[in-house]
């Protein structure tokens, strides 16, 4: 079997997910295209050199329905020869792109592939595409349904996490990460994305608040207790699954959530053939993929046992891993993975993440390989292991060498 390694990753920057982010007037498939060029550019190939476009949104209607995969190679200056596949695995499409791409790579099915995704969340709302595990009955009722954040805030429950936890996670995220933008660690996979006119419009993660303080947060009110308590009463559901809890400590907000972005991510993966071909140099190995299916009501744990499943895939351990990107979908996810694995929080999500500078859903599973592999660069370091949960009960899992 071949080996599948990682050339290149570029990323744009994160827009308020809003009518006012500065990302609002492009679309998903512009977005997208931006990337796909930038990736074509940057690493002079011909517009025929990869074998296919694996992309990964999780809101597929309307603008960002039909095929966006192919609509965004049309869009491009790639050959119309390329195909392209979209695929929905909620928050994990982006990385479930990349860890496709490489298993094809690995089974010899294509030199090359870019893989990654994107999210308009201010163009094309969350959960606009009416989803049935989410409204109809028959499904949503045998799966004991309830919405991402009471999920979280069972985990919360569950675990033993308090809401001064929670907040105290999330102002380091945002330190973090405005050490990262200060110190310009990004700088080798952000893009400049710029208008018709060639003038930017954006060139930095717009949603980060960089003063965020514990006094801050404090004066957020939990943003799930109503839809728990009141209408339509999730608490109730969860306590029909989870009857040990007693009730759901709601400690969750838009202070400790991740924040709703818009934005896209591709990575040009590749056998050591088709380096060879275009004269480039890998920077990783794709060592390890892995996806699992968890609780589909608690929801979120699944960055734990899909952690686990590529551990025994792979005969690692925790210590065998220099450096952790957990999608910080909402705090309690990423203390709940810190306390499994008894993790150093000094090398999980070292330059901050989701809660501080946006989850655009499809995007953020290839944004944050891309993360780990530039932090790698950076501090010379050989591992690391990138992970989400995902809706409705999924966990997906990438382990990356450093070439």
């Amino acid at each position: 079997m071949s080996e599948a390694y990682i050339y290149d990753a570029v990323r744009t920057p994160r827009g308020k997910g809003r009518k006012d982010g500065t990302l609002h007037e492009v679309t998903a498939s512009r977005l997208s295209a931006v990337v796909l060029n930038e990736l074509k550019e940057r690493n002079g190939l011909d517009g025929h050199a990869v074998e296919d476009v694996i992309w990964g949104n999780a809101t597929q209607v309307k603008e960002q329905g039909g095929c966006l995969a192919r609509t965004a190679v049309l869009q491009s200056d790639l050959d119309e020869r390329i195909p392209g596949l979209s695929i929905n695995r909620f928050c994990a499409s982006g990385m479930e792109a990349v860890n496709l791409a490489a298993n094809q790579v690995k089974g010899g099915a294509g030199e090359a592939y870019i893989a990654g995704g994107v999210e308009m969340m201010s163009r094309v709302a969350m959960g606009s595409d009416g989803a049935a595990v989410a409204v109809d009955p028959s499904v949503a009722m045998k799966s004991y349904f309830v919405p991402q954040g009471i999920s979280a805030d069972i985990i919360a429950t569950k675990y033993g996490f308090s809401r001064d936890d929670c907040d105290t996670f999330a102002v380091e995220s945002q330190r973090r990460a405005a050490e990262a933008w200060a110190d310009n660690r990004f700088a080798k996979s952000v893009m400049t994305v710029r208008d018709q006119n060639g003038l930017t419009m954006l060139d930095r993660d717009e949603y980060m608040r960089p003063g965020t303080d514990m006094q801050s947060l404090g004066g957020l009110k939990p943003a799930f207790k109503d839809m728990g308590e009141v209408m339509p009463g999730f608490d109730n559901v969860a306590l029909l699954k989870y009857p040990e809890l007693g009730k759901v400590n709601h400690v969750h907000h838009a202070g400790n959530s991740s924040g709703i972005v818009d934005g896209s991510s591709g990575l040009l993966i590749g056998s050591k053939e088709f380096g060879e071909k275009y004269g480039l140099k890998p920077r990783a190995r794709i060592k390890a993929t892995a996806k699992i299916g968890t609780d589909p009501t608690i929801m979120l744990t699944g960055p734990v046992p899909v952690t686990e499943r590529i551990f025994a895939q792979t005969g690692m351990t925790i210590d065998d891993i220099d450096l952790i990107e957990v999608n910080e979908a909402f705090a309690s996810v990423v203390l709940l993975f810190m306390d499994a694995f008894g993790a150093d929080h000094a090398k999980v999500n070292p330059n901050g993440g989701s809660i501080a500078m946006g989850h655009p859903l499809g995007a953020t599973g290839a944004m944050i390989i891309g993360t780990a592999l530039d932090e790698l660069e950076r501090t010379g370091k050989g591992t690391a292991l990138a992970t989400l949960c995902v809706a409705s009960g999924m966990g997906a899992a990438t382990i990356i060498e450093r070439v």
